[in-house]
């Protein structure tokens, strides 16, 4: 992208503005982990250096795992909603259907599937378990984001789950190159992305969210 993914223009505004204009407000804690924080400290509409926490990765490693331990570790809130920077539409809807789940049953997370896997960073996390298995793959070497949650109580939202909390979709659209940047922004300025069926599948890898008071979210630089 020739820049790191938050900074990365999107309709005008950097991606990491649109997830903060939608977190900020809402979130009893809101928390950017990131291993280039100099390059976050400036100033969202409607959001302040003074709103947010930055914090560099607890584990000097490479990897989502690092970054996802990092944004539960520095958590105050029992519930944890995790996203990442690159994510285009997030959906509080989505986010509030998982913390219902996690509230309601002694899963450890609550995480999307779909037919490329799960959505880590459009998920739900209990701090408390979360942590602990966390910090095991990572003295073990792991990197992925999922790798422990062959140890963990996972319930898995499918795509009905999904849609039935978010009807419009798109929660797991990101953007990994210019070219799928600029083809979703002639898609939106257009009104042709409405609906998740109506959508390319190479879209869907993870995404981004909202969160109601009694969360602590995580978000996370990629």
């Amino acid at each position: 992208m020739g820049k790191p993914k938050a900074l990365v223009l999107f309709c005008g505004i950097p991606l990491i503005c649109r997830g903060l204009k939608r977190l900020s407000g809402i979130a009893d804690q809101l928390i950017i982990t990131s291993n280039h924080v100099e390059s976050l400290e400036f100033l969202c509409s409607g959001v302040t250096r003074g709103d947010l926490e930055l914090y560099a990765d607890v584990y000097n490693m490479r990897g989502a795992l690092s970054g996802l331990y990092t944004a539960l570790y520095y958590a105050k809130q029992a519930s944890v909603a995790v996203v990442a920077c690159d994510m285009v539409f997030p959906s509080a809807s989505l986010l509030k259907a998982e913390h219902e789940v996690l509230l309601s049953t002694e899963a450890d997370l609550v995480v999307p599937k779909t037919t490329h896997g799960y959505e880590p960073f459009h998920a739900v996390y209990r701090r408390e378990t979360c942590l602990p298995l966390i910090k095991d793959a990572l003295d073990k070497g792991e990197i992925r984001a999922t790798s422990w949650y062959d140890k963990a109580q996972v319930v898995e939202f499918t795509l009905d789950d999904v849609l039935a909390a978010d009807p419009r979709g798109g929660s797991f659209v990101n953007v990994n190159t210019p070219e799928e940047l600029r083809h979703i922004e002639e898609r939106i300025l257009t009104g042709e992305m409405t609906e998740i069926s109506g959508w390319d599948e190479h879209y869907y890898t993870h995404d981004p969210s909202l969160c109601k008071p009694g969360y602590s979210c995580g978000y996370l630089e990629v």
